[in-house]
């Protein structure tokens, strides 16, 4: 059998990644991503795109993403390959890039065979080239059709312009946090590290700082921290964060739907947003607030 040859794309080479004809069962092909529009809004790239080709065929080909401005992929979100999982698995063994694997799916994607099928073999090409399963999340998307969700009134907002203030309410958060990533981070470098690592997430939102509110109950005690935001695709909900010592009250919710009125005052014509599988609060804030799941999505990791 002719020898694999795996390498990145060179300018001008976008051809090749779209020559393989794959099924959009799963990625972003389902999600209906183009990838020519991608690249022309330098969040693919020539040098973050791969492909594995036999006999000059492409037989698999896998694209990093990242902000128009970043200096290296923040994730890879689109792998293809046939049905050899070897290919997939020298992909990511070739590519010098750590970052999560992310595979989006649609909703209930275990209940279908065939999408189930391109999902195991994705997972396993993964595995197989030396990253480990984190966490499954769900995907939202909040549109008017759903209405504005009501704010309880119950808590006071306030923006904070201080970055400090900011950090010290995320390292309060992140203590007993349910989010997979969050505790990933506090296992590698402690809880300080964590809530850096958001703060440097939610700065890197191109979306206005005044944005990031904090909330209070009445009588002065702070509650959580609250962020609005806009990734490079659509608006989001950047952050919603609660104290342990006011958790069991639903504040949750309270957070979210100050933060959708926030962005539908904006103008925003629809709202993206995520939660792990595990995190049942939030799910249950989003769906009170008619957030539907819209995808769901696997993230594979590097072992630390």
């Amino acid at each position: 059998m002719t020898d694999l040859v795996v390498r990145p794309l060179h300018p001008g080479e976008e051809h090749l990644f779209l020559s393989l004809s794959a099924p959009a069962t799963v990625g972003m092909a389902w999600a209906g991503r183009d990838y020519l529009e991608t690249v022309k809004a330098a969040q693919y790239r020539p040098e973050w795109t791969w492909v594995a080709l036999r006999g000059g065929e492409v037989v698999g080909r896998a694209a990093w993403w990242g902000g128009p401005a970043d200096r290296r992929p923040l994730t890879l979100d689109w792998l293809d390959f046939g049905t050899d999982i070897e290919v997939g698995a020298a992909l990511l063994r070739a590519a010098p890039f750590i970052a999560d694997y992310c595979l989006v799916l649609p909703p209930g994607w275990r209940e279908d065979p065939e999408v189930r099928a391109a999902a195991d073999l994705r997972i396993a090409a993964a595995t197989r080239a030396g990253m480990e399963l984190m966490v499954e999340r769900l995907n939202y998307l909040w549109t008017p059709a759903a209405g504005l969700p009501p704010r309880p009134r119950r808590l006071e907002f306030r923006p904070e312009p201080d970055d400090e203030v900011i950090l010290d309410v995320i390292r309060r958060t992140h203590v007993g946090t349910f989010d997979a990533h969050a505790r990933a981070e506090m296992a590698r470098g402690g809880v300080d590290a964590s809530a850096r690592d958001e703060l440097e997430f939610l700065h890197w939102m191109p979306s206005p700082r005044t944005w990031w509110h904090l909330a209070f109950t009445g009588d002065g005690r702070l509650v959580g921290l609250a962020v609005p935001g806009r990734n490079h695709a659509r608006p989001t909900i950047g952050y919603i964060g609660v104290v342990p010592e006011q958790r069991g009250h639903g504040y949750g919710y309270d957070l979210l739907a100050e933060a959708t009125h926030i962005l539908a005052d904006a103008g925003a014509l629809e709202i993206g947003a995520d939660t792990d599988v595990g995190n049942t609060p939030m799910a249950a804030a989003f769906a009170r607030a008619g957030y539907p799941v819209v995808q769901e999505r696997v993230f594979l990791r590097r072992p630390s």
